[in-house]
């Protein structure tokens, strides 16, 4: 099968799945500690960060790029400490992309995560604290286990979604061959170059395959642990 793509591609290929790998972990445990203050705490301004949260959906990509850029940019007064302090830059980097990716699909897994938490019976919970059990035990030994096919669901949808992040990773990252060329900008790139259409069309059905596991993933591993779970 692999025959049929070039070392680019392949490159492209595995660059996507790491900055996938990399902005799904890094976010999922912001995500489920920010699903749960939704779902379950009650203080002023919640309305205004649930929209916040969601704010990446309904924003231009390309404008979640660019206001990246301005606060991590080389030049940009945090991007600039970073860099004299640690070493470390984001833009132009793969890690700028999975930073990007991370931040766009952050609302997935945090909506697939606070819908399973709301979905959970809180007397059982409060069962727990007659019982003696803090805070962390309840949130441990109650909250996540039942949470899990939310938690599954979230995360999946968001490492399919972030293979497919375009505008944001060019927008802050640009597309250098190697560092930041995910399998969208090579599917760009190959359109942009005449007689690539041939390599537009074989990255664009791997895209998709891509996009349709994903997808038909998530939805078997939340019904798998519902049903482990008897939920």
């Amino acid at each position: 099968m692999w025959t049929a793509f070039t070392p680019a591609e392949i490159e492209a290929l595995t660059l996507s799945l790491r900055i996938a790998v990399v902005a799904v972990t890094g976010a999922l445990p912001v995500a489920i500690a920010v699903a749960f203050l939704l779902a379950r705490g009650r203080f002023p301004g919640r309305a205004f960060v649930d929209s916040l949260v969601h704010l990446p959906l309904v924003l231009p990509p390309v404008v979640t790029g660019y206001l990246l850029l301005i606060t991590f940019g080389t030049r940009a007064p945090l991007g600039a400490w970073l860099l004299e302090t640690f070493g470390f830059r984001f833009a132009f980097s793969w890690t700028g992309a999975a930073l990007a990716a991370a931040i766009i699909t952050f609302p997935f897994q945090v909506r697939a995560i606070r819908l399973s938490i709301e979905a959970i019976d809180p007397g059982l919970s409060q069962a727990a604290e007659t019982l003696g059990a803090g805070p962390m035990d309840r949130f441990v030994n109650i909250t996540l286990p039942l949470a899990l096919p939310g938690i599954l669901a979230g995360a999946i949808t968001a490492f399919a979604a972030s293979l497919g992040e375009f505008g944001a990773i060019i927008t802050f990252v640009s597309n250098i061959p190697g560092e930041t060329r995910t399998l969208p900008l090579a599917i760009y790139t190959a359109i942009q170059t005449p007689g690539g259409e041939v390599a537009a069309a074989r990255l664009t059905a791997l895209a998709i395959a891509l996009a349709v596991a994903g997808l038909v993933l998530s939805e078997f591993a939340a019904q798998r642990v519902r049903r482990l779970s008897g939920q």
